[in-house]
C-alpha cells in the first residue's frame, strides 16, 4: 500500500497559506484601532471599552449565508461579490433593533482552496465590511475534499452588534400613523435564488445569455451583490432630529416585503403597502414572466425592489428621507400604520392580508394596489 499524505487526500496546506497572505491586506483594512492582535491570531480581539459608557449594553448576534446564489458564482467564475451578499444578510439583520455591527467572522467551506478564488471571497466580504463599518475580526477556509466538488464552495458569517436598552428598536414603538419608507434594492439581493435558477434553468437560458433589456447578460444581473443599509439606518439613528421619530427598521429577506414587515408590527396594527408607489424593477418582471410565477409566490419570495424598510413617526420622514438620498439611497413612502388585523380584509384579487411571520405572532400587513409601469 501506498503512503497515504494529507495532500494525496486532497487537502493543500500550502495552498491555504497562499490564501491567508492574499487576503491579508483587505481583512486589515476594516481593522480599526478597536481590532487588537493583528492577523493570523486563533481568535479575534476586540477593545470593548465603549461598552463601559452604555447605561445597559445589549449585545445582538446574527448568522446567515448567501443561499444557492453561489452556485451562481462558481458558474460564472466571479466570486468577489458575493461577500456583499453574506455582509448584507448578517449585519443588516442586526441594525433591525438598532444595534451597531462591531465585529463579524466569517467562514468557507471549499472543495478545493484556489487561493486566488478564496482571497476573492474574502475581499468581497472586507469591501462590505468597510461600507458597514464593522471590523472583520477572523475567519476560516476550510477544504472538503470528497463532500464538495473541485470548484464548489459554500459561505456563512456571523457578526455581533451593542445597542443600549433605552435605544433599542422594536414593534411596541410602532404606532397608529406612521409611515413606512421604502428603501430600495440593488437588485434580487440574496433571496429566492431556487426560484430564480429554477426558473431560467426550465426557461433554457444560460447565464451567459445577453438581455438586451438589461444591457448585460442575465448571469451579470442576477449576480448583482446585495445592498449594504447598516450604515445607513445607523446615521438615521445618529441624527438627533431624526433618531427619536424611528420606530423599527424591516430587513426585506426571505419570505418578501409583506411577511418581514409584518414581523416588526405589534399585534392590532395594520401596515397598508401600496404597490403603486413604486415601480418594479426589470428583473423582477423578467423573472415573473419568465416562469408564470403567480403574483403571491414572486412577493412571498423576492424583495421585488425593496431591500429595507424604516417605519417612522410621520414627523420626521421629510427629513429620514432627504438624509437616506444623500447617501444615494433612493426611497420613497410605500404606505402608513392604522388598528387593524387581518380578520379585518378579505382577500381580493391581489389585494390581501399577511398577519405574523417566522414564529412572530406580530402585526398585519396589507398589499393592494398595482405596480407603476416603469
Amino acid at each position: 500500500m501506498e503512503e497515504v499524505t494529507y495532500a494525496s487526500a486532497g487537502v493543500d496546506t500550502e495552498a491555504g497559506d497562499r490564501a491567508v497572505e492574499l487576503m491579508k491586506a483587505a481583512v486589515e483594512k476594516t481593522h480599526g484601532p478597536t481590532v487588537l492582535g493583528g492577523f493570523g491570531g486563533f481568535s479575534g480581539l476586540v477593545d470593548a471599552s465603549a461598552l463601559l459608557g452604555m447605561q445597559r449594553p445589549l449585545l445582538s448576534t446574527s448568522t446567515d449565508g448567501v443561499g444557492t446564489k453561489v452556485a451562481v458564482a462558481q458558474a460564472m467564475d466571479i466570486h468577489d461579490t458575493i461577500g456583499y451578499d453574506l455582509v448584507g444578510m448578517v449585519v443588516d439583520d442586526i441594525v433591525v433593533c438598532g444595534a451597531r455591527p462591531l465585529f463579524m467572522t466569517d467562514y468557507i467551506a471549499c472543495g478545493k482552496v484556489v487561493p486566488e478564488r478564496i482571497a476573492d471571497i474574502v475581499r468581497g466580504i472586507a469591501e462590505a465590511c468597510q461600507v458597514a463599518g464593522t471590523a472583520l475580526v477572523g475567519g476560516e477556509t476550510a477544504e472538503h475534499p470528497g463532500l464538495l466538488g473541485e470548484h464548489e464552495y459554500d459561505v456563512a458569517g456571523a457578526a455581533t452588534g451593542v445597542v443600549d436598552a433605552d435605544k433599542v428598536l422594536s414593534a411596541e414603538l410602532v404606532k397608529r400613523g406612521d409611515v413606512i419608507l421604502a428603501m430600495a434594492s440593488s437588485g434580487l439581493h440574496s433571496n429566492g435564488y431556487s426560484l430564480v435558477r429554477r426558473v431560467l434553468a426550465s426557461a433554457g437560458w444560460a447565464y451567459d445569455r445577453e438581455v438586451a433589456e438589461l444591457g448585460r447578460t442575465i448571469g451579470e444581473e442576477i449576480l448583482t451583490p446585495t445592498r449594504v443599509y447598516a450604515a445607513d439606518c445607523l446615521a438615521l439613528l445618529d441624527d438627533a432630529s431624526i433618531a427619536p421619530g424611528v420606530r423599527v427598521f424591516s430587513h426585506v429577506t426571505g419570505g418578501g416585503l409583506a411577511a418581514n414587515l409584518a414581523r416588526v408590527l405589534p399585534q392590532g396594527l395594520l401596515a397598508t403597502v401600496d404597490r403603486a408607489t413604486w415601480a418594479r424593477p426589470l428583473i423582477f418582471d423578467l423573472v415573473g414572466d419568465l416562469g408564470r410565477v403567480p403574483q403571491r409566490d414572486l412577493e412571498g419570495t423576492l424583495n421585488l425592489g425593496v431591500g429595507m424598510i424604516a417605519v417612522l413617526d410621520p414627523a420626521v420622514v421629510d427629513a429620514a428621507a432627504a438624509l437616506l438620498a444623500a447617501r444615494g439611497i433612493e426611497n420613497w413612502v410605500l404606505g402608513s400604520v392604522s388598528a387593524g388585523a387581518a380578520a379585518d380584509a378579505a382577500d381580493a384579487g391581489l389585494d390581501y392580508t399577511v398577519q405574523g411571520a417566522k414564529g412572530v405572532d406580530g402585526g398585519s400587513v396589507r398589499m393592494v394596489g398595482t405596480h407603476r409601469s416603469r
